[in-house]
């Protein structure tokens, strides 16, 4: 992948470049789901996190939970959910732009001192389009794109996973290397430099 595109990856719809990754051990807990899917999130996020060489805990000091996957069929439930507004700034205004916009998902990143995430709060509205969809699918792309800082924009016209032509789901290896490359420990947790970009290219682009 060329630097121009990895900066793409993290060049916000402003114009704006920012990279973060997680600076904290990550610990997932999921909501609405049957046992069957839980066990295929978890999965999924053990994989990724393994990919990017970081660590997962089965609690944070600080709250918990620190990846909070939540699945529902109307974005009226969200505000019905106890203490989820103490956590999600302006929870309300938020779940009536994302309604009247007809949204399926939404993340929303909480940063520590260093800038790195401390916390996700990841929002699945399942619309008739992602019930179609394998359970191994949406958990892989909602893993993959809480994994990082990327840009609202990122995979707007493609997806981050592939299909390999014997059917199996696959993380593009192109964006796998990325993020093994982001978590590499001599690259900063935050970045708003695009130069950076140029760095996590190169790391990308070694064979492994």
């Amino acid at each position: 992948m060329s630097p121009e595109a990895v900066e793409a990856l993290f060049t916000r719809g402003d114009g704006a470049y920012l990279f973060a990754r997680w600076g904290r051990p990550i610990a997932p807990v999921v909501f609405g789901v049957a046992d069957e899917t839980l066990a295929t999130l978890k999965g999924a996020c053990e994989a990724v996190v393994a990919l990017a060489g970081h660590r997962m805990a089965e609690t944070d000091p600080e709250l918990g939970a620190n990846l909070m996957v939540f699945f529902f069929r109307d974005w009226a439930e969200l505000p019905q959910v106890p203490n989820l507004a103490r956590l999600v700034p302006d929870l309300g205004p938020l779940v009536t732009r994302l309604a009247a916009a007809g949204a399926s998902q939404y993340r929303f990143f909480r940063f520590d001192q260093a800038g790195g995430i401390k916390a996700s709060f990841v929002f699945v509205r399942m619309d008739d389009a992602l019930a179609q969809l394998p359970a191994e699918a949406i958990a892989l792309n909602q893993v993959v794109q809480t994994i990082l800082l990327w840009s609202d924009t990122a995979f707007r016209d493609q997806s981050p996973l592939a299909r390999t032509p014997n059917g199996t789901l696959v993380l593009r290896p192109e964006i796998a290397d990325v993020i093994r490359a982001a978590y590499d420990p001599v690259l900063p947790v935050t970045a708003r430099d695009p130069a950076h970009a140029l760095r996590l290219a190169a790391r990308a682009a070694r064979p492994q």
